[in-house]
């Protein structure tokens, strides 16, 4: 049970975490996208304003799933049978980071069209490579966790 706690708890907070990285790169420093500048332009004030304000409300709730993430995270390396390791952590939050980047592809890009990774003419090869990291990062957290679940099973 300890371990399952604890790749619960990384993977909350890597998915805030993802968020997060989102967020401030993509969306402030880097100008990307806004949260729904796919369905709210921001060439005008008035959309520019609407999308902060998403923006906000996204950060809003990246910022509760990163505190439910951190709280996750004390329960279970507080508990009676923590199972501590930085290889089966470390693993778990790159698997929630990559978790975040499928989420974000999948739902907010495709399903819903709030906004695609970068616009322009190279707008499906930018949301594919932002889909694969995806995979790539969850593949690697997966085999982090998995040597880790080896190396404590002997």
């Amino acid at each position: 049970m300890g371990r399952k706690n604890l790749l619960v708890a990384g993977s909350v907070l890597g998915f805030g975490l993802g968020g997060f990285f989102d967020g401030i790169m993509l969306h402030q420093l880097l100008l990307w996208h806004r949260f729904v500048s796919g369905i709210i332009p921001d060439a005008i004030v008035q959309g520019l304003h609407e999308n902060s304000l998403w923006n906000g409300i996204f950060h809003s709730t990246t910022c509760g799933i990163t505190a439910l993430g951190l709280l996750l995270f004390w329960r279970a390396v507080t508990a009676p049978d923590a199972l501590l390791s930085p290889r089966g952590v470390f693993g778990a939050v790159v698997i929630g980071f990559g978790i975040f980047h499928l989420f974000d592809s999948v739902v907010n890009y495709w399903l819903l069209q709030l906004y695609h990774l970068r616009p322009g003419p190279t707008v499906l090869l930018y949301d594919m490579v932002f889909f694969a990291l995806g995979m790539v990062l969850l593949l690697a957290g997966w085999v982090l966790v998995r040597t880790w679940e080896v190396e404590t099973s002997r």
